[in-house]
């Protein structure tokens, strides 16, 4: 009969140089994988954040004007319309869910009166967090708005147009246009 033998381990004598290429190959690959599987990993890694694009929900001009018309929010067009192509409309068709309860947000955070004046009609700047995209809304300068976003978010610079801009402790832009307060929502500030 022969003796039982102890489970297969760390041989003795066994350096990590003296081991086959394939484990040490195998070892730093898996490793290199966790790495950037944590870096790459959506709202998680290093590239993760408050500005990375992810598929958001959009909501219809309709469902848009009920959300802000329960909250006291109000909107006006320079063409007293919603055609989202038309440049003069004031339009909130395929707004984000998040740019919508955003508002919200800051209208109940802030207590001050909200009226939006730029939504997801054509005409404005393009690019990723747009408001063709359903990122951003165009709110008038009223002195209450403008004093809570002052004194409540950071002060992060100008913009490359020149354009100072505040960031929110949500991730929110806010950015003095001059004439209205054009914001970028990229999540609803804490709803």
């Amino acid at each position: 009969m022969k003796p039982p033998q102890a489970p297969a381990g760390p041989q003795t004598g066994v350096t990590a140089a003296s081991r086959p290429r394939g484990n040490a190959l195998r070892a730093v690959l898996t490793a290199l994988a966790l790495v950037l599987g944590a870096l790459f990993a959506p709202g998680v890694g290093v590239l993760g954040g408050a500005t990375d694009a992810h598929a958001a929900t959009k909501i219809s001009h309709a469902t848009a004007t009920s959300k802000f018309r329960s909250s006291g929010i109000t909107w006006s067009s320079s063409g007293g319309c919603s055609n989202r192509n038309n440049p003069t409309c004031t339009s909130f068709d395929q707004l984000n869910l998040a740019t919508a309860q955003g508002a919200q947000t800051l209208k109940s955070a802030s207590g001050c009166a909200l009226n939006i004046t730029g939504g997801t009609e054509t005409g404005h700047a393009g690019g990723t967090y747009s408001h063709w995209n359903g990122y951003k809304l165009d709110f008038s300068k009223y002195t209450c708005l403008g004093n809570y976003i002052k004194n409540t978010f950071t002060y992060i610079g100008a913009r490359g147009d020149g354009a100072p801009q505040w960031k929110s402790g949500a991730g929110n832009i806010y950015a003095d246009e001059g004439n209205h307060w054009d914001v970028t929502f990229y999540n609803c500030g804490g709803c």
